[in-house]
């Protein structure tokens, strides 16, 4: 009997080890995301943001100069006060409109496609084009400088994320089934877009 005893026992504690475990992992999962939001906050409420350099357009979307301007950084409280629940979750949480649920794809008319979050011109309707997906399409940014890309392997997909550069805001993806003379696709949220028609 007394052999038994040290068997069990340690079976016991190799029983609590597997079951504790995942929760100890989950834990240490939340405490680092709560630390992040919690240096986004702090860089935000210091203002010590890293500056990025841009190319800025006016409304009629003519050109202006480069210039280097502080990143927009904002709480993930203050970012749900400045946004709409759909501009929220898409922007800064990476969701996705669903298609053919805007107007911005259906739009032609001659204007500037600026960021919701802080807005840094992105687009141009010049390089607009129907690509029949439902959600707003170009063949090349206003200005390679004002957005970034990234891997995004999210939804055991390859895919390209695009995000602008002054506020890391989630656009969308690009792909290599676009018209010349890119042959590029930048499938753009509504979400994240401010249409700004040219004045005649």
């Amino acid at each position: 009997m007394k052999s038994v005893l040290p068997a069990l026992k340690e079976e016991i504690t190799r029983r609590r080890v597997l079951w504790i475990t995942p929760f100890a992992f989950a834990g240490l999962v939340a405490i680092w995301s709560r630390r992040g939001n919690r240096n986004a906050a702090t860089a935000a409420a210091s203002g010590a943001q890293e500056a990025v350099t841009v190319i800025q357009f006016n409304d009629a979307g003519e050109k202006l100069e480069a210039a280097s301007l502080k990143k927009v950084v904002h709480s993930d409280t203050e970012w749900r006060k400045l946004l709409s629940s759909e501009q929220y979750y898409v922007t800064r949480h990476g969701s996705t409109d669903m298609a053919f649920t805007g107007t911005y794809y259906e739009i032609h008319d001659p204007g500037l496609f600026r960021c919701i979050c802080c807005a840094n011109a992105l687009f141009s309707s010049e390089t607009k084009f129907d690509s029949g997906t439902g959600w707003p399409s170009f063949w090349a940014p206003i200005a390679e400088e004002n957005v970034r890309t990234r891997s995004d392997v999210s939804l055991s997909m390859q895919r390209v994320e695009v995000l602008c550069a002054r506020c890391d805001a989630h656009l969308g993806h690009v792909f290599d089934d676009g018209p010349p003379p890119t042959n590029l696709r930048y499938c753009i949220n509504e979400s994240s877009l401010r249409f700004v028609p040219r004045k005649a």
